[in-house]
């Protein structure tokens, strides 16, 4: 029986686990012990997990990460969501057919008293921000409680291969951030004023300032005298024709399978959306050996870092910006997309449609911030603090940092006078790595054509300065000093390619004029192992932009297991040496549009707006322009927001859809929240579930 698994990859080690049995509708099949359902179904071929009771259409995952509910299956006789629960030997799995019988349940409730205990300041998420944090209140003394839903800390951490940017000293730019997790991690367990709770979710903050948590199957209360916020976000998800299909997946889903657990789920992939988000999941997919078909943008220029952009078009990966998604083709499963231009409106110009066969689409259209629990904090009258993504929508980096400013402001909060104070510096420090990317300028004139030197191709400003930190002879620096501005070559090169290493946009080359000035040596960072480069092969080597400059011969590879990185050397004219930015990996035939343009006769608001319970944009939006701005109102009388999901995907959807006929936003009425933040089974709330 074939498994989707990935068996070599250029970054994390594949680890031989042990191995259990399961069953699926009756097949059996094998899974890694402790792997998700939902990843040990892919795994093994499986990408519909069931057929939704209204309209038969397919289930899969969207979010893996428990926000939604597309991946539940009935696991044991329980209805599950498939990419939070883990496999057991022989655990029977069935999909979810309709709506499934269930099987009873004789067990007799116990409602005697619930388990509670007390803490000075509970934190809810453990990724970047909550780890940062709790260093600070573990440095103190402070009692501290974490929890994370995930079996092992570090949030979106775990599913980042790549190298981080930001401040070498504050945020650990240059270094990749699985790694980063795994450090965060590692130093939080010399503080024993800090525990830790995995596999727990907060419910709900009550009005009695007690906090329900779910860990381990298990309900507890838990009763902080402060809260931290650091709970991160959800993925945004989009409006068109087709997005119900199976294998349309968010970006966290995505890497969570191919980083996470080494799973290969798509052979043929087209991302929607140019943040940094799917810039680096596309990296990530080449990483794990998938063909990325192309990715489309409804701005004029990918919002994410250039490098990041420029990195993947000179791989091979076309970005087609000012183009957005026009539909999702196929029966079950993802067949072909069709993406059209779009005018400064982002309206669909008619006849610059394109199709592209794929069997996945990406959807990177960026974040929602986890707000519920600072806003239950409130209501009941418990000092809250938020940090990270559920503050506001940056990079890691940057959720690392204001995760360590709140981490000290609670402590002083808490201790009073024997804090520190905050240095101002700080703050300051926090609004630059939060920075949205600033100027793109042109390349450094060095007039000299002779010696060793680095050609930096990093032209636009963002908060990144590892180059500047690992020069021996201190050669490059920032224009102004500062973490923004662009780094610059100004001193005297040796051609240690420590600045290749560690660049996080892989936007440094090394020109060598010393043995041949007419034919330098031209020296790329790559690392993209399973795709092997070894000397006597021949390259396309392209500029930043990703024009072609020629086919040449690699000359020379210098492996760095310890930084998982080669740097490939060739021998190119000095007229060229210098544009140089890297080489194609991907042919180009593989990105080549279908003959015919794939235009179903479905129309937009045929599209699902709210996938539990499949109501579609117009049946929304015809209640719009009847007058109805209240967002309960549109569920009373559509069910949008009543499934499992508790409105989490479809709220932001209505939401921009009652922008787009014209209702300003101080107009709607927003949706009342469910009063717990997951759906859970009641017998888990007797006597705590025991």
């Amino acid at each position: 029986m074939k498994q989707f698994r990935i068996e070599e990859h250029p970054i994390l080690d594949v680890p031989e686990l042990e191995q259990v049995s399961f069953y699926f509708n009756r097949e059996k099949y094998l899974a890694r012990k402790g792997e998700m359902i939902s990843s040990a179904l892919i795994a093994n071929g499986i990408n519909v997990f069931g057929h939704h009771h209204k309209d038969g259409s397919a289930q899969g995952i969207f979010c893996a990460n428990g926000q939604c509910a597309k991946c539940t299956v009935i696991a044991n006789g329980i209805a599950v969501k498939s990419c939070m629960t883990p496999v057991k030997e022989n655990m029977i799995v069935h999909s979810a057919e309709g709506l499934p019988e269930l099987a009873e349940d004789s067990t007799p409730m116990d409602f005697g008293p619930v388990d509670e205990l007390s803490c000075d300041v509970l934190i809810i998420g453990g990724g970047p921000a909550g780890l940062s944090a709790a260093t600070e209140l573990g440095k103190h003394g402070v009692d501290t409680l974490l929890i994370d839903d995930k079996n092992a800390l570090g949030g979106k951490l775990v599913l980042q291969t790549h190298k981080f940017f930001g401040s070498e000293e504050d945020s650990r730019a240059g270094t990749r951030g699985h790694h980063i997790g795994q450090i965060l991690a590692n130093d939080l367990k010399q503080f024993p004023s800090v525990r830790t709770w995995l596999n727990s979710t907060a419910l709900f903050v009550f009005s009695d300032q007690k906090v329900g948590i779910l860990k381990d199957g298990k309900y507890i209360l838990v009763k902080p005298k402060r809260i931290l916020n650091a709970a991160g976000a959800r993925e945004k998800f989009l409006r068109f024709p087709g997005n119900k299909l199976a294998r349309i997946y968010g970006a966290g889903a995505f890497q969570t399978l191919v980083n996470r657990d080494l799973v290969r789920p798509t052979k043929r992939l087209f991302i929607v959306g140019g943040g940094n988000v799917g810039l680096i999941a596309g990296y990530h997919a080449l990483q794990a050996g998938i063909e990325v078909v192309g990715l489309a943008e409804a701005m004029p220029v990918c919002g994410g870092y250039k490098v990041h952009a420029d990195k993947l078009r000179r791989f091979g990966v076309p970005i087609y910006t000012s183009h957005s998604i026009l539909c999702a083709n196929g029966d079950e499963t993802v067949e072909s997309v069709t993406i059209t231009a779009v005018d400064r409106n982002f309206k669909a110009i008619a006849g610059s449609e394109k199709s592209f066969s794929c069997d996945t689409i990406l959807i990177a259209v960026g974040l929602d911030s986890l707000s519920e629990f600072t806003l239950e904090a409130e209501m009941a009258g418990i000092p809250v603090d938020s940090a990270g993504d559920a503050l506001e929508i940056a990079e890691a980096s940057s959720a690392m940092f204001n995760g360590k400013i709140a981490g000290l402001k609670i402590a002083k909060a808490m201790l009073g006078d024997t804090v520190e104070d905050i240095p101002q510096s700080w703050y300051a420090k926090a609004e630059v790595l939060k920075a949205h990317p600033g100027m793109i300028k042109t390349y450094q004139d060095i007039p000299a054509k002779s010696g060793v030197m680095p050609i930096i191709h990093c032209l636009q400003e963002i908060p990144c300065n590892p180059c500047t930190t690992v020069c021996p002879t201190n050669s490059i620096q920032t224009e102004d000093g500062t973490l923004f501005a662009l780094p610059r070559y100004t001193g005297e090169c040796i051609g240690c390619g420590k600045c290749l290493l560690i660049c996080p946009g892989l936007a440094i080359t090394l020109v060598d004029y010393r043995k041949d000035e007419a034919l330098p040596s031209v020296t790329i960072a790559y690392e993209i192992g399973n795709m092997a480069v070894k000397v006597g092969d021949t390259r396309m080597l392209m500029d930043i932009e990703a024009n072609e400059l020629g086919v040449f011969e690699v000359t020379g590879v210098t492996e760095y297991k310890k930084q998982h990185t080669a740097l490939v050397r060739f021998a190119v004219p000095a007229e060229l040496a210098r544009k140089v930015a890297g080489f194609r990996v991907q042919a180009p035939e593989l990105s080549v549009a279908l003959d015919h343009a794939v235009i179903p006769e479905r129309i937009a608001d045929d599209a699902m707006i709210c996938l539990c319970e499949r109501v579609s944009v117009g049946e929304v939006r015809a209640l719009i322009r009847k007058g109805i701005n209240d967002i309960n109102q549109i569920k009373a009388i559509t069910r949008a927001g009543m499934g499992p999901c508790g409105a989490k995907t479809c709220e932001v959807m209505i939401k921009s859809l009652l922008r787009e006929e014209g209702i300003p936003t101080k107009n709607v009425v927003p949706n009342t929240k469910r009063p717990i933040f997951v759906e859970v089974p009641l017998c888990v709330f007797p006597a705590g579930g025991k």
